[in-house]
């Protein structure tokens, strides 16, 4: 039962931003935004903005985006390419990898370096680690390691960064901002199959979806491994070859796949007739992967999408859409997953519009007086004594970690809120 009030409260969000986000490891970019060396995104987490740049010499750094002098964010732009950061206050300039190299008047304002030695540099994220091309950092110097924070749930994140050995290029951010708790969006993209027959019904009648009947999402699993989770749909009989092409994938590009993920990977799909569709690495990474037909003909073709809930407040969320593809697909699939991607997930797509409806709705209710007084029931699909309506799938029937259950439930939303509330009570 969950205390309707946590989706807008001002007390609980200076928590989160204490205790969760300068904690947790955080989603800045990805490896293809910055190919070459000099280009650089600028990127916030909560009220911290860095330069995530490719230096000169390769390497990829996440710089604090605040000059040693009087604290002017240094560089205003939000991407591009340099060799140096001039901060456009006082001119002082810093190299891409961070290093002070500029300083206007040095010896008759300073003494020179007697004064101000130019040694120093920007401020670094105390931790960055890559997976797959994701760059994250953690504002905890003492935070584990990404792979050990990532625990099983990397088995799933392949499916949806690594199709090829070019893996994945994305493009965007497209951003927008919805006057919702950043939680809920998390939460539906976790493990939230009950709302699609009812919230997007309009979508399922149109005959966007290759599946008549949006009930068929009960016949899928959820999985949760760890640090996150997410939901699959059943696909029909077949072989893995058979099954990645009723999803819309053409046979150079499945020939690529079977050579990136690992058997182990394929079973899930080959065997237990499970596809990968939306998901969330806690606390606030989604992830979804859909195959929409194309418009005026009864073909699918998938899409990958990244998506960040970075909060803004209790009510408010800045959502940061990124396409995502394989880098070796051919450039008529690139051209033609992006329509999809936009059609859908984009900042006017399809489902984007049905989905923030109801959770502005929530925020609003959420932020009365009335809503201390109530208890959501976060209890689907667990009986009144706690065992689940339907038993967990067996290692032979779901070859992923983690745990897997078919049907209509909430246990991915419960286990995301545990996670929530274990970082919100520790000290």
């Amino acid at each position: 039962m969950i205390p309707a009030h946590i989706y807008n409260d001002g007390e609980l969000f200076a928590l989160e931003k204490e205790r969760l986000f300068s904690r947790a490891w955080m989603f800045v970019a990805h490896e293809s935004e910055i190919p070459d060396d000099g280009d650089y995104v600028v990127r916030r987490v909560l009220d911290d903005s860095f330069i995530v740049t490719r230096g000169s010499d390769g390497v990829v750094r996440a710089l604090f985006n605040m000059c040693l002098h009087r604290g002017m964010q240094v560089c205003r732009a939000e991407m591009g390419n340099a060799s140096n950061f001039r901060c456009p206050y006082h001119g002082w300039t810093y190299r891409n990898d961070g290093r002070l190299t500029g300083l206007p008047f040095h010896r008759e304002a300073y003494g020179g370096d007697a004064g101000f030695a130019r040694g120093q540099s920007l401020l670094p994220a105390p931790n960055l680690a890559t997976y797959n091309g994701l760059i994250f950092i953690n504002l905890d110097p003492h935070a584990p390691p990404l792979l050990d924070f990532l625990g099983d749930f990397a088995f799933y994140l392949d499916f949806y960064t690594k199709q090829s050995a070019a893996g994945v290029e994305v493009r965007g951010p497209q951003r927008w901002r919805i006057k919702a708790n950043w939680k809920i969006g998390a939460e539906n993209f976790a493990g939230d199959m009950y709302h699609t027959p009812h919230t997007h019904a309009s979508i399922v009648e149109i005959g966007l979806f290759r599946e008549p009947k949006a009930q068929k999402r009960k016949d899928g699993a959820t999985y949760w491994a760890q640090r996150g989770g997410g939901t699959t749909y059943k696909l029909p009989p077949g072989d893995f070859d058979e099954r990645m092409r009723y999803v819309g994938y053409p046979d150079e590009m499945i020939h690529r796949i079977k050579d990136a993920w690992s058997p182990c990977q394929q079973r899930v799909v080959a065997e237990d007739g499970f596809m990968f569709s939306a998901a969330t690495c806690f606390p606030n990474l989604s992830f979804v992967h859909n195959w929409p037909k194309l418009p005026g003909g009864e073909q699918v073709l998938p899409f990958i999408s990244i998506r960040q809930w970075q909060p803004i407040s209790e009510n408010e969320t800045e959502v940061c859409s990124w396409f995502a593809v394989d880098a070796a697909a051919p450039e008529q699939f690139k051209k033609d997953s992006y329509k999809a991607y936009l059609m859908c997930f984009g900042s006017t797509g399809m489902f984007e519009q049905d989905d923030v409806e109801n959770w502005v709705s929530l925020t609003t209710t959420a932020g009365g007086s009335m809503a201390r007084r109530l208890l959501l029931n976060s209890r689907m699909g667990l009986l009144a004594d706690d065992r689940p309506v339907i038993e967990a799938l067996p290692p032979e029937s779901f070859h992923g970690p983690g745990r897997a259950q078919v049907g209509y439930n909430e246990y991915n939303q419960r286990e995301l809120l545990k996670l929530w509330a274990d970082q919100m009570e520790s000290v």
